[in-house]
């Protein structure tokens, strides 16, 4: 393509310049010719068209101004000019080096230019393609220079460096002229194409684009004459059609668009293609690279276990040298109990040594935290360093530091490493406070030794300097910009009540308790007071009434100010950090844990639930938990709702306490004032405990007692998996311990004879698979055949059996018998081998069969056969199995009932640690986990290497080969940085095929022998030991091997057949002694690894291989436990075969069992006539036989009624703790019953009555909300079969629920009985009569009550209201008035105001069936009743007692309406009852009567609510045992002829009021 800036800049010279000119006359003949300016030829143009194009340009494009015209041109040559500088930078980053023109000069014999672009093939270009053309071209850039030097080769050549046919065809000069124009970039813009582009100029760019395309064509090696159209046809065309470019003029500006956004975006990164979970499960995140460049051991880099899929960085910095003494002071104290016994007791048993304790500590932290080496490195080869060593009898070392003290080390030392980071952390803020605390820095600061302390330290300093805090942080420096206001939603205020305080007068007048916060603390925890109390001439309340503000509208009572006082010092008190440390450590030795159940959790834990043992946990020590899983299982309970935890101190601790604290804040003095003094302090005492210390010793205890738990927990299960794994494979007979056996596994899965069949595969000592294949049965001769072939022909050392249920004994018993047959049959005895038949633990098998793994390593085999895949490997390598689950190891059950109370990161951590225990004592073969994906499993726990690091060290060492041959090449080859080295080469182990030679060739280069020291765990750097010990026990001198390789004499000690005894003849305890004095170097038992590996490279150093027990079999195939199938317990069964004199059953879980005929009956019937195949029975567990070898399990049983009868509820049932709240468990246990029983009674009351419904209370509410007032429901009472309740209605939402006795209650309770007793004092013969003489007759007395002026409707407060509003406006008169009781039902309350200065006095008014009681005075009707408290007043106020005074008091036993207390019960206000739940309430307040009781015949002594009239409780409280009637007579029935009733009133109602007796009677 041509360019319009080329075009501008030589028009003038267009026939020079123009490459198509040199083509000569053919060029022209082909019909492209110059044309004219203003006319055209080109019949690819149609007039139609450029007359469109022109009228689209006119309207679209006109510019007036010519001005603008010049200034738009101007800035289009400003755009082109920069355009064009940026390609031209582009095309220099592509200029050829000199290699590359040395090389074009040497192939084609020409010379070019230093300035040479280079071949970009996989770059598009601005054109597209000719279209006759399929094949991706190579696209040459190049710059203006380039075109115009005359040195630049031509297209054709470079491409006749590869296409020698193209090159000796030939091409002339005119099109090789043509080609200098291929790659010249067309800059334009769409304003110069549209703006003033006439048609001359058009015309004159489509000859250039002609041009240009034939050229290209020609540069290409287009060949249209092969397609059988000529070069003139072929022109024509391109006339008619065009090139596809004619409206490039229009994209232009868009591809110049796409090309800057093409450039313009970022390098494609993995991160942006691959899933952000997808990149953290291949280790590729950046923290992933950070740790695999960094010289650190990985797990030592990681803040969680390496195992886990969401580990995350550490960010703890290194110890250095001069923290050590420091941590390992504070590391000593925390290792273990038993530590603390043997060391630190004068009696202990090492005592003596304790100096070199601290020292193996000490050297235990350098290793681990400044030289940063991993456990087992330090266990391995630093032993001598944690261990004593006495140079006098070094035959007796003593063990400092065990193998899990080292491991408790690194978890301790991590602590004090972030205790470290929290104390820079506090020093920091202390710093930038700028302010200077004596007691922070002398005492707070030197005593921070726990995280706890040290968030508390930073929690004091914030609050003691929080001003200083916010101007401090809230720097606005001089050059800032000034920030505008921008208006934000108000945040809820963080200011506490102390803050508040602190900014008033409140802190002057706390000075005045004469002491500092801080001094009390100091004389705490001091034997004897320091600091002693400035004593005040003033009592408290006088000296706060000085602090009063004088401002009356803004004053605030002393006692207030002295109140917040207090808090001010409480609240210091309980944020000291030293006091809340004490208050932690008396919580660690006092604290006690107690359980209550919630509602929930008492119905739902029964005996038999596992919660059960902690229900009613009563004051059990905090220290007995730490070593049980109790406590987690009680959180747990309390996540789920069942149980409320409480933790609490020992009284006497809690009491010591607050004493010593009184102690040290207490005045010496014993005036009147210092008591006074004393007895404010003592409340700041008060306040700070219950408001700060005790809360916060709680919550420590509460996470103390978890963590501990939870790390016991974890240890467990660590220890059951290191019994799992730390074993050698199984040693078959005639095999060496230690080397790995041939396996055929075998397993018929569920063991179902139609569904299942056998599957059987044969893995050879490497590992591999060999062989496979799946039988019917053992049954089928052919079968049987196939099965003892394989064996003949595989010989295998063992045989693993496997399964899902109890037929897998049925199987293994027939593999058993086959063997033996052919073993004692004449024609097979010499070709079956001895082979052991037995079962393997499948725990990891089970979750093989099912894994991703399996199927990309064994996707041919089915799932059971995968499972025997899974059980071959884990006889071959328990840990290899184990290794390869990764995270999910946590799936495997180690301890059964509480593994899942452990936290996954903390579990995977303990298991973590015993896999790379274990891996680093057996060793890795490096060269063997560069080639086997499941062996490489065992890398990453090998030393100093993890899971990234192991990844990058395969791809490493693949790359090289795949083989490496000695230790030296891991750094010669930069395979591992220097640290990781140093912990990870005694564990890599590389086996040597053949015997070390010279170390340099014969030209003196260094060349990679073989070293059998690399084949030892023996560390590098006691190589040369191990040379000098194998030298000295060959007694030769170095001359003797002056020109062989090093270790040379080491591969002579190991081959030399007497060298054990040559090594034992050596004395290693001089020659460690000798090196001790010599260089202070300990080596004793590094000099005993030596020695063991010259003996045995690598031996086997585990116990043998542990057999599943009898029991782990049973449960393996069963799930059948010990606690499942214990003695005595009761389960189901199936009878399968009926004998004469037994029955075998089977168990649910596939178990058989055998029922005796003597255990069958206790009549002793003979087994058929009681059952029958297929019947199912309960039978109790009487024994339990295993018998593994014979492959028999088999349980015997009793069916027996008076066995079954009995049940298994005591073998089943939770055994309670030994701290047990037996009193609340009994209390809580009788009100189950009773709800029990209470349920039972309600579902078979049946009464016979129009008024009884089976309801309960909320129910007989319901019921009567629409009835009338004094409507009646009787209902069951909860009380029990010999109780009824009786609701009636008293006012709207108001109901009176009465206790009523059977005294011939029905058992079967389908009848009522003849004798109702209501309080023990009215009895009625049936339940008409108690409705029309108890009830109506109470309702009676309401009705009438509620019709007198007197009785005002609504609440007792709008009572108050009206009586104050009359009394207002008649200022001469008292007034009183009656309103119901809603906390009493059937109760009244008489309002009594006597003049506008006294307070509304409130006197109970007790509504009986006969009469009205006002206290204990009773009024047969409401004038009577009147009159009765105008008398009562009247001689009250006489006596002063019900004075008019402002400010009196309620007298005798009245209450006042701000101290309304309602009574446990005989109330609904609005729709919600106040009794007790479940109760029937007594409306009178007495006790029940028990239905055996008699019936009182004399009343007592009449009163309201049992109490005399001077000294009653006010009304409201509970009465002992009041509200008796003191009389009762059944009213007369009167007359007939009553008036017409109110309106809203029942007309009954209305003639009981009017006193003409019930209508109609009964």
């Amino acid at each position: 393509m041509s360019s319009p800036v080329r075009d501008h800049e030589h028009a003038p010279r267009d026939d020079e310049d123009d490459p198509m000119q040199a083509s000569g006359q053919e060029e022209e003949d082909e019909g492209d010719a110059v044309a004219p300016a203003g006319a055209s030829d080109d019949s690819s143009e149609e007039p139609e068209e450029d007359e469109e194009e022109e009228r689209r340009i006119r309207e679209g494009f006109i510019v007036d101004e010519e001005e603008e015209e010049e200034d738009e041109e101007e800035e289009r040559r400003k755009r082109r000019k920069r355009r064009k500088k940026r390609h031209h930078r582009d095309d220099d980053e592509d200029a050829l080096d000199e290699d590359d023109l040395e090389l074009l000069e040497e192939n084609t014999g020409a010379s070019y230019s230093r300035r040479l672009t280079r071949i970009r093939p996989g770059r598009e270009t601005e054109s597209p393609p000719a279209p006759s053309s399929s094949k991706a071209r190579a696209v040459v850039e190049s710059s203006d220079e380039d075109l115009e030097n005359d040195d630049f080769p031509r297209v054709q050549d470079i491409h006749s460096i590869w296409d020698d046919e193209r090159a000796a065809a030939g091409r002339d000069d005119d099109d090789v002229d043509m080609d200098d124009m291929d790659n010249f970039i067309e800059y334009e813009d769409e304003e110069e194409v549209s703006g003033a582009m006439d048609e001359n100029e058009r015309e004159e760019r489509r000859r250039e684009r002609r041009r240009l395309e034939k050229a290209r064509r020609r540069a290409f090696g287009s060949r249209p004459e092969l397609a059988g159209i000529d070069q003139n046809a072929w022109e024509e065309i391109h006339e008619v059609f065009g090139d596809g470019h004619d409206f490039d003029w229009a994209l232009g500006d868009d591809e110049e668009a796409a090309f800057e956004e093409e450039r313009a975006k970022p390098e494609m990164k993995y991160q942006d293609v691959f899933e952000p979970s997808e990149i953290r499960a291949r280790l590729l995140t950046e923290d992933d690279d950070l740790i695999r460049a960094k010289d650190i051991p990985e797990r030592m880099q990681l803040a969680t276990s390496s195992l886990s899929p969401s580990a995350t960085l550490s960010l703890h910095k290194p110890l250095t040298e001069n923290d050590l003494d420091d941590a390992a002071s504070w590391v000593i104290t925390r290792l273990s109990s038993r530590k603390e016994r043997d060391f630190f007791r004068g009696d202990g048993q090492y005592h003596h040594l304790l100096p070199d304790l601290v020292q193996a500590i000490t050297c235990a932290l350098r290793y681990l935290f400044v030289q940063e080496f991993e456990v087992p490195y330090i266990w391995t080869h630093k032993r001598d360093y944690i261990s004593y060593f006495d140079p006098q009898n070094p035959r007796a070392p003593v063990e400092l530091l065990s193998l899990d003290d080292l491991w408790r080390l690194y978890a301790v030392g991590q602590k004090y490493r972030s205790l470290l980071e929290r104390r820079g952390a506090l020093d920091a803020l202390y710093t930038r406070l700028g302010v200077s605390d004596d007691y922070f820095e002398n005492e707070v600061r030197k005593r921070v030794d726990t995280a706890e302390m040290a968030a508390d330290a930073t929690e004091w300093l914030g609050m003691k300097y929080r001003e200083e805090k916010k101007n401090k942080f809230d720097v606005q420096f001089h050059d800032d910009e000034e920030q505008a206001e921008v208006r934000k939603h108000k945040l809820p205020s963080r200011i506490s009540a102390y803050e508040l305080a602190k900014k008033s007068i409140v802190p002057r007048l706390a000075e005045g308790f004469g002491i500092k916060s801080h001094e009390v603390v100091l004389n705490f925890i001091s034997d004897h007071n320091t600091h002693f109390v400035e004593e005040q001439e003033l009592n408290p309340l006088a000296y706060a009434e000085q602090f009063v503000d004088p401002d009356a509208t803004r004053a605030q009572p002393a006692e207030e100010l002295l109140a917040r006082a207090r808090m001010i010092i409480a609240t210091e008190l309980g944020k000291d950090p030293l006091l809340r440390q004490e208050t932690r450590n008396i919580f660690k030795a006092n604290a006690l844990i107690s359980v209550t159940p919630t509602e929930r959790g008492i119905s739902k834990i029964d005996e038999l639930h596992p919660y059960f043992n902690f229900k009613y946990l009563l004051n059990k020590s905090a220290g007995d938990m730490l070593q049980s899983p109790q406590f987690l299982n009680i959180l747990a309970a309390e996540a789920e709702h069942l149980v409320t935890v409480s933790i609490t101190l020992r009284p006497e601790a809690k009491a010591n306490l607050e004493r010593k604290l009184n102690d040290a804040f207490a005045s010496d003095s014993f005036s009147d004032t210092a008591r006074a003094w004393n007895e404010e302090r003592s409340r700041v005492v008060q306040e700070a405990l219950e408001q700060h210390l005790i809360p916060v010793g709680v919550k420590w205890t509460r996470e103390w007692i978890r963590e501990e738990a939870e790390d016991y927990l974890a240890k467990l299960c660590a220890q059951s998996l290191r019994e799992r794994i730390d074993v050698a494979p199984y040693t078959a007979p005639g095999m060496k311990k230690g080397d790995t056996p041939s396996v055929m596994a075998v397993s018929w899965g569920k063991g179902d004879p139609h569904k299942d069949s056998i599957a059987i595969i044969f893995m050879d000592e490497a590992g591999r698979l060999r062989e496979h294949t799946k039988l019917d049965n053992l049954v089928n001769t052919e079968n049987q055949d196939e099965f003892l072939d394989m064996i003949k022909r595989r010989r295998p050392d063992l045989i693993a059996i496997g399964g899902f249920s109890i037929a897998t004994t049925k199987l293994s018993r027939r593999i058993k018998e086959l063997l033996d047959g052919a073993k004692n049959g004449m024609d097979r005895s010499d070709d079956v081998p001895n082979i052991p038949v037995i079962y393997v633990h499948d725990e990891v098998a089970r979750i093989y069969q099912h894994s991703q793994r399996a199927q990309e390593e064994f996707s041919a085999l089915t799932p059971i056969g995968k499972y025997c895949i899974g059980l071959a490997r884990y006889v071959q390598s328990p840990l290899n199995e184990y290794a390869a689950l990764g995270s999910d190891i946590t799936v495997v059950t180690f301890e059964d009932e509480c593994q899942q109370l452990i936290p996954k990161e903390k579990l995977l951590a303990a298991l973590e640690r015993v896999l790379v225990d274990v891996v680093n004592k057996v060793g890795v073969d490096i060269n063997r986990a560069v080639t086997d994906s499941y062996y490489q499993h065992l890398l990453r726990f090998v030393c100093g290497l993890g899971p990234r690091k192991a990844q990058v060290l395969v791809k490493k060492i693949a790359s090289m080969g795949g083989n490496l041959i000695n230790r030296d090449q891991f750094i010669k080859n930069g395979l591992l940085t220097t640290k990781i080295f140093l912990n990870a080469a005694g564990f890599l182990r590389i086996i040597q095929d053949s015997e070390p030679k010279p170390a340099k060739n014969r030209h003196g280069e260094d060349i990679d022998v073989p070293d059998p020291l690399d084949n030892t765990r023996i560390h590098p750097e006691d190589y040369e030991l191990a040379r000098k010990m194998a030298t000295d026990a060959l007694e030769l001198d170095e001359e003797d091997v002056h020109d062989e390789h090093p270790s040379h004499v080491v591969s002579l000690i190991m081959q030399d057949d007497d060298n054990e005894k040559k090594l034992d003849d050596l004395n290693l305890d001089d020659f460690a002694v000798n090196m001790f004095e010599a260089n202070n170097d300990k080596k004793r038992h590094t000099l005993n690894v030596i020695r063991a590996e010259l003996l045995d490279p690598f031996g086997e150093r585990r116990p043998d291989f542990i057999l599943p027990s009898d029991w782990e079999v049973l449960t393996m195939l069963t799930g059948e436990t010990r606690r499942t199938l214990r003695v005595g317990l009761l389960v189901s069964v199936q009878a399968i075969r009926v004998k004469e004199n037994h029955v075998i059953v089977r168990l649910d879980s596939g178990i058989e069992g055998i029922i005796h005929r003597r255990y069958l009956t206790d009549s002793d019937l003979p087994p058929p006539q009681v059952v029958k195949q297929g019947q199912t029975l309960s039978g109790v567990v009487i024994d339990v036989k295993l018998d593994l070898a014979a492959d028999q399990f088999s349980v015997e049983l009793s069916a027996r009624e008076t066995d079954v009868s009995a049940g298994d509820s005591q073998y089943r049932r939770i055994k309670p703790d030994d701290a047990w709240n037996h009193t609340q468990h009994d209390r809580d246990k009788e009100m189950q019953a009773r709800k029990k029983r209470a349920e039972v009674d309600r579902t078979r009351r049946v009464i016979k009555h129009p008024n009884f419904h089976n309801f309960n209370s909320q129910q007989a509410e319901l019921y009567l909300e629409k009835q009338q007032r004094g409507d009646v429901v009787i209902r069951p009472s909860s009380k029990g079969a010999n109780h009824l309740a009786v609701t009636w209605k008293v006012d709207d939402n108001l109901y009176q629920h009465i206790d009523v006795v059977e005294l011939t209650a029905d058992p079967s309770g389908q009848t009522a009985g003849s004798k109702f007793v209501v309080e023990g004092t009215h009895q009625f013969s049936d339940l008409d009569e108690l409705i029309v003489n108890h009830v109506q007759a109470m309702a009676k007395k309401v009705e009438e009550l509620m019709m007198h002026e007197k009785f005002k409707p609504g609440t007792e407060d709008d009572l108050h209201l009206f009586l104050r509003n009359f009394v207002a406006a008649n200022p001469s008169k008292s007034a009183y008035g009656f309103t119901l009781n809603r906390k009493r039902p059937g109760h009244f309350n008489l309002c009594y105001l006597a003049n506008k200065n006294s307070t509304v006095q409130t006197w109970p008014v007790r509504v009986t069936p006969h009469a009205y009681y006002l206290f204990e005075t009773p009024a047969p009707g409401v004038p009577e009743l009147c009159d009765a408290f105008k008398v009562r007043q009247k001689s009250m106020s006489l006596t002063g007692g019900l004075g008019a005074a402002a400010g009196g008091k309620t007298p005798y036993g009245g209450r006042t309406p701000a101290a309304r207390t309602p009574a446990p019960g005989h109330a609904t206000p609005g729709h919600m009852s106040v009794r007790q739940v479940g109760r029937t309430p007594n409306p009178y307040g007495g006790a029940s009567t028990h239905p055996s009781a008699p019936v009182p015949g004399a009343f007592p002594q009449p009163g309201y609510g049992g109490m005399s009239q001077y000294g009653g409780s006010q009304y409201g409280a509970p009465p002992p045992a009041g509200f008796q009637t003191p009389g009762y007579q059944q009213p007369a029935p009167s007359g007939f002829g009553q008036p017409p009733a109110p309106p809203g009133v029942h007309p009954s109602r209305a003639a009981m009021i009017q006193g003409n007796g019930w209508p109609g009677g009964f």
